[in-house]
């Protein structure tokens, strides 16, 4: 049992920014699942979005977040964070050798999907995401100890007092642990593994948002997904994400024959919002045609797109030939954990920061490179909350420590299976029919009946969760009658503002969704 003064459960880059940030007489202890650098922050090849160029601002910024995001987004959150994206980049810049400079020593900056200005800053071109979590790695000061390996399973909750005080782990052995905290702080990611085409780590499985969830924390948003139209797909199987970059430099998606796929579909053609182009890849994909990248006008793509070249040469692609074999895959969960601009959530002492949170900055749409600046920013922000605050620390003599030694006989799904049906039926293209198999498919594994998670396995829990997660997510989906964003439904084909343009909250106790009062009709008069 240890006691911290901060407890983060996660170790990406809002989970390191924060730890970075916070004062350095504070207590801070970081879990991760697996290992430091298996986050999906470190594969990230896309940049950071930031309005610093010449003829940029920070209000065309706003608005292609806004457009992207189809107003379902918290305009206030749009506008506080990405007013605040220069600075966040000039002050890390400042510190090291992080992100890629012209000659004169500028930083350079690219153009991405549905983006009206160059204004993406990366570093190593396209390892972005790995400079940024060596850096911050770099600076982790002695206060901060990493317990890797370690599964976070069930959080400890006071719900008279309405507070949260801590977590059980599990550990490769098997044995329970119990960290508790004054903050406790879940930073896990999204959910991209409940997919079988998806660009995300392996550990990346929903586990932060299914704790949260169980725990009757507000969960949020959660039919928005977003499918990135260019992962590598070689012989029925994605082996690796092809960076939006590679169209921003003018590569284009085009069949066999060489006809551009984008034409007359959307005015920025490839570069068009991520559903959009998902959503036309996938339907030549449904038909039996093959689509590919082609990527012959760009000079220099060896030493542009280092990682990428790796990944195609690892897997057979001879870039000589000037195409890249594509398909969509799961990228990005827009919903999750209800959270203020900061990551506080429903409970006093529980956060959440990065995918796992839902502030309402992406909508029913990401605007591509703006995930790495929102963890910047609400690690930054949560930790001068923190650092400010004057918590008294938990008393350990008046903890309960609860440990059942009971054992649950429930069915487990086939992993394979679940993936391949989410894809299936709760993917790029939704349908009632689909989305009520799927969720009579998810009822015969009665989860709901589980009211103890101490005796399974890490390999169990993980599919017990996965199974919460995708219920989550096709129930929300079935609510949702219109399509907004990275919600598709071919049976509801249009947005319908009149009775959708507002958030839809999910909680434990209560499984139909809740309609609320947030409208945002003041996002399309502005």
């Amino acid at each position: 049992m240890t006691n911290s003064d901060v407890l983060i459960i996660g170790s990406g880059v809002a989970a390191l920014q924060l730890a970075v940030r916070l004062n350095k007489d504070l207590n801070v202890r970081i879990l991760t699942k697996s290992s430091l650098r298996t986050a999906n922050s470190y594969l990230a090849q896309g940049g950071i979005a930031a309005a610093i160029g010449s003829h940029d601002h920070p209000s065309k910024h706003v608005i292609d977040t806004l457009e992207a995001g189809r107003f379902q987004n918290d305009r206030a959150v749009v506008e506080q964070i990405i007013n605040e994206a220069p600075s966040l980049i000039k002050d890390i810049s400042s510190l090291g050798n992080i992100f890629d400079k012209n000659q004169n020593g500028d930083l350079l900056l690219g153009m991405e999907g549905a983006h009206s200005e160059k204004r993406i800053v990366h570093g190593g071109g396209d390892a972005t995401g790995k400079n940024l979590m060596e850096f911050l790695i770099s600076r982790l000061s002695k206060n901060v100890i990493i317990e890797e390996n370690t599964f976070a399973f069930e959080l400890i909750v006071n719900k008279e007092k309405n507070r949260c005080s801590g977590v059980k782990v599990k550990k490769p052995d098997g044995t329970i642990q119990i960290h508790y905290g004054t903050h406790i702080i879940i930073a896990t990611g999204g959910c991209g593994q409940l997919y079988s085409y998806t660009s995300n780590a392996k550990t990346v499985s929903g586990d932060g948002i299914v704790m949260a969830y169980l725990a009757g924390a507000e969960i949020m948003d959660m039919e928005f997904i977003q499918f990135h139209p260019t992962l590598l797909y070689i012989n029925g199987e994605t082996k690796g994400l092809i960076s939006e970059a590679v169209r921003g430099e003018g590569a284009i998606l085009v069949t066999s024959d060489g006809t551009p796929i984008m034409e007359g579909i959307h005015p920025y053609k490839d570069l068009a919002p991520r559903h959009v182009v998902s959503q036309t890849i996938y339907e030549y994909l449904k038909n039996g045609k093959k689509v590919f990248l082609d990527i012959s006008k760009i000079e220099n793509f060896q030493k542009r797109f280092p990682s990428i070249t790796s990944l195609c040469e690892e897997n057979g692609i001879h870039l000589a030939d000037g195409r890249l074999p594509v398909a969509p895959g799961c990228h990005f969960l827009m919903g999750g954990i209800k959270t203020d601009l900061i990551g506080r959530t429903s409970f006093d002492g529980l956060y959440a920061i990065g995918e796992a949170a839902c502030t309402g900055l992406h909508g029913a749409n990401r605007l591509a490179s703006n995930s790495l600046l929102e963890g910047l920013y609400q690690g930054e922000k949560l930790s001068e909350w923190i650092n400010s605050a004057r918590f008294k620390s938990l008393d350990l003599e008046h903890l309960p420590v609860p440990i059942s030694v009971n054992k649950n006989n429930v069915i487990l799904p086939d992993i394979a299976q679940l993936k391949a049906l989410m894809m299936e039926r709760v993917g790029i293209v939704r349908s009632e029919m689909a989305l009520l198999k799927q969720k009579a498919w998810l009822g015969q594994f009665k989860v709901h009946e589980i009211n103890e998670w101490d005796s399974f396995s890490v390999s169990e829990l993980t599919k017990l969760f996965m199974l919460i997660i995708a219920q989550l997510i096709t129930e929300s989906a079935l609510q949702r009658t219109e399509s907004r964003g990275g919600h598709f439904r071919s049976d509801y084909p249009f947005e319908d503002d009149r009775n959708w343009l507002r958030k839809s909250i999910i909680h434990k106790h209560n499984r139909e969704m809740e309609k609320t009062n947030e409208h945002i009709e003041t996002a399309l008069a502005n």
